[in-house]
């Protein structure tokens, strides 16, 4: 009988711990409770405050979420500069029940392109109308829209004189006073267009199909010149689709696109060319044809006749900037650009009301600003040191002040946290957002204003107005409101830090861990990865703290984590990825197991991994080349093999020309390594990423007789939306679950609000 009851108790033992870590509706519900979909309408309120300035100027205009609801509200500039209702919602939801019949609750409206027609007169968009509202009467009134006068196939000089057009694939000029028509150019024919242009996403209808009718040309201020260019697809190649998603069709519709891969030379070519409008001649110039992926960019100078042309060479490893005189048919070369890896981060801003011309650049080692004479041609460095410029937000024309965000220029700072700062053209650096966080900030028209959401992944966000030339806050717009989720146990995730595979560099990352944590209880870690060379995922601002807490809630801990050769920091950290794409999750193993020593509560014996795009082929790459360590992985629209891929991103990441490196890092040509539970995902009609790696990739599993799973997504392109999007999310959040965690999952939840 002791035996008996012994054996009773183990059983019931087990089957307790079984119950335990079975999954319950609660459970998933939870984990829905911190998707997206509820920001701003359920659980967590202004994590990120976005606003609209009025095109006249005056203000500003945003919406400040609760749990009641919405409310709009605005800033005056020239009144007291303290956030007010934008009007009253509940005279104008009545409005609405009286005018329309239209019953719509006060906290509950949702409008848009929002403007002061006067003082007393709002316009806005609503339930797909415009409308003018009375602010002192509430009258609600249909706005007459005003049928579109531009025509998209043409275009007027500045001075109204000139419409200039296409016609047989060639350029026409006719003027407005006369109607005399100038045809520009003589050569063009189908395939070889004049005043056109390279569309990324033109797509084509069957096997034949028509590429959608483009024009573009771009005029002097003063109307005496025209720039446009000439579209060569003569030997274009195309990348095809099969569209499946017709109901009402039962054969699949034929759809392609022109998209060089790296290496080709059939691709579309472009060419620059320009026209006096006094001869009605071409002005020739040196200005060379590239293709799609190294197109000549040129913007008109304050000058007459003058203009700047700006483009890579094929490889991405020789930038120039150079100044043109169609006058004199002369050229300078006022900027050059080389690197022994690529050039990812060089822009430039014409400020010829100072004479000069900013740009950012990595010469130094870092991106920094500089400014080139246009009289002496002397280059200057207008900031230095070891930090990194994200972007220049604004230029003031009249001093030439530079308005730039930065980081890890204080040393205090996390080194993704980034701060807005002032520089002048002599080199004075004034830092305008002092707090020690991340700053997100949107700038107005005229750059006297900025508005600023300021927070880190752990402090929630603020979201205030400032002057820019003080960065003084003038006024607090909204602050995040997350007190029902911390109530319910919710923690921001947790910053780590280690030292890179170079055994030098200090990367970061962040976890998430489930609101029902327990410490005494083994986790499974899951990477949420994208290694992208020309980004980085570490959470540096609170509108990211919930990015992955609804996977975690599940039974998981899951990781994001900056490894060497993502963006932000040095161009010595960059390089690390260049010519070495596929050794990009080598520093994220390294994290992993850090913080598997670190807690004893992450279980390293059992690791998940999963992307999207980039991350995809992280994902596949993880599971054939890491087999022993990645046990189960999902890869959403996956670039698997570089060779396929669209030109530009490997040609500038993994060089150019295409060589060896190129077979060694494809996730096709390492399938017989897979050990572990993989499910491939694609959209069918994906015309960013093609899904013709993902069906090859699974074509060298099955002949390499490794078992795996395969989701397609007929009607999805490369992200995936409404009910796709949910169907996908269920689907690897379940993948998990039975695989990594090793329990059964449930599929009858809903993701809906």
């Amino acid at each position: 009988m002791k035996h008996f009851y012994y054996l009773v108790y183990v059983l019931s033992m087990v089957t307790a711990t079984l119950q335990s870590q079975n999954l319950s509706q609660e459970d998933y519900k939870r984990a829905v409770s911190y998707m997206y979909n509820n920001y701003n309408n359920k659980t967590v309120f202004n994590l990120d405050t976005p606003v609209d300035w009025f095109k006249d100027g005056s203000g500003i205009w945003f919406i400040e979420y609760s749990k009641k609801g919405k409310t709009y509200k605005t800033v005056h500039f020239k009144k007291d500069q303290e956030a007010t209702l934008l009007f009253d919602h509940e005279k104008l939801a009545k409005a609405f029940l009286e005018t329309f019949k239209e019953e719509i609750k006060p906290t509950d409206l949702s409008l848009s392109k929002i403007e002061y027609e006067n003082e007393k007169k709002l316009s806005f968009n609503t339930l797909g109308k415009s409308y003018v509202l009375n602010l002192e009467s509430y009258k609600l009134e249909l706005k007459e829209e005003k049928k579109a006068e531009n025509n998209p196939l043409e275009s007027k000089s500045p001075n109204g004189k000139w419409v200039a057009y296409s016609k047989d694939y060639n350029l026409y000029i006719k003027s407005t006073e006369t109607n005399n028509v100038h045809q520009l150019s003589f050569d063009g024919k189908k395939n070889y267009e004049y005043a056109s242009y390279y569309g990324w996403y033109d797509i084509m209808e069957g096997e034949n199909g028509e590429r959608p009718k483009r024009f573009t040309v771009s005029w002097s201020p003063d109307s005496k010149w025209l720039a446009t260019k000439v579209i060569d697809l003569s030997n274009a190649e195309k990348m095809y689709l099969l569209d499946w998603s017709k109901d009402s069709l039962y054969k699949p519709k034929l759809l392609s696109y022109y998209r060089g891969s790296p290496g080709d030379t059939t691709m579309v070519y472009e060419k620059p060319v320009f026209y006096n409008i006094d001869t009605k001649k071409e002005v020739k110039t040196s200005l060379p044809k590239g293709t799609h992926i190294n197109s000549i960019s040129t913007n008109w100078s304050d000058k007459s006749g003058v203009l700047f042309a700006n483009y890579l060479e094929r490889g991405f490893q020789k930038e120039y900037v150079k100044q043109i005189d169609l006058n004199t048919n002369t050229e300078r070369t006022l900027i050059t650009e080389t690197s022994n890896t690529n050039i990812d981060n060089f822009r430039y801003f014409n400020l010829e009301e100072k004479g000069k011309i900013i740009f950012l650049s990595e010469r130094s080692g870092w991106r920094q600003l500089y400014s080139l004479d246009l009289k002496t041609y002397k280059i200057t460095a207008l900031t230095k040191g070891d930090y990194y410029i994200n972007d220049v937000n604004h230029i003031d024309k009249s001093s030439g002040d530079v308005y730039f965000l930065a980081s890890g220029k204080e040393t205090s700072n996390n080194p993704y946290h980034q701060q807005v700062y002032k520089v002048t053209l002599k080199g004075k650096t004034t830092l305008l957002t002092p707090e020690n966080k991340h700053h997100a900030v949107s700038f107005s028209k005229d750059g006297k204003y900025f508005v600023d959401n300021y927070s880190t992944v752990h402090i929630p966000t603020k979201t205030i107005l400032r002057a820019s030339k003080t960065g003084k806050i003038l006024t607090e717009l909204t602050q995040a409101d997350v007190s029902e989720v911390v109530s319910k146990g919710w923690k921001s995730p947790e910053v780590f830090s280690l030292l890179a595979k170079d055994e030098k560099t200090t990367i970061y990352g962040v976890i998430w861990k489930p609101t029902n944590f327990d410490a005494s209880k083994s986790y499974p870690i899951i990477d949420a990865t994208y290694t992208g060379p020309h980004t980085q995922v570490f959470s540096k601002s609170f509108d990211r703290a919930f990015r992955n807490q609804s996977l975690a809630e599940l039974g998981f801990i899951v990781m994001n984590v900056d490894g060497l050769g993502t963006s932000g920091r040095s161009k010595a950290f960059h390089n690390h990825s260049y010519k070495n794409m596929g050794n990009n999750l080598e520093d994220h193993i390294l994290a992993i197991k850090y913080l598997g020593k670190k807690y004893s509560w992450i279980n390293t014996d059992k690791v998940g991994i999963f992307g999207h795009s980039a991350g995809g082929f992280d994902t596949g790459r993880a599971m054939v080349v890491f087999p022993d360590f990645y046990k189960v992985g999902v890869a959403s629209s996956g670039d698997h093999d570089f060779r396929m891929e669209k030109a530009w991103w490997p040609e500038m990441y993994q060089g150019w020309p295409v060589d060896e490196s190129y077979q060694e890092v494809s996730n096709i040509t390492n399938a017989k390594n897979l050990k572990g539970k993989l499910l491939l995902v694609h959209g069918g009609l994906d015309d960013n990423v093609n899904p013709s790696a993902t069906f090859k990739f699974a074509e060298a599993l099955i002949n390499a007789d490794k078992e795996f799973d395969l989701l397609i997504l007929p009607s999805q392109r490369h992200g995936y939306v409404g009910k796709h999007r949910n169907y996908f999310i269920k689907k690897r959040w379940n993948y998990f679950v039975e695989h990594l965690l090793g329990v059964k999952p449930i599929w009858n939840f809903s993701l809906g609000q």
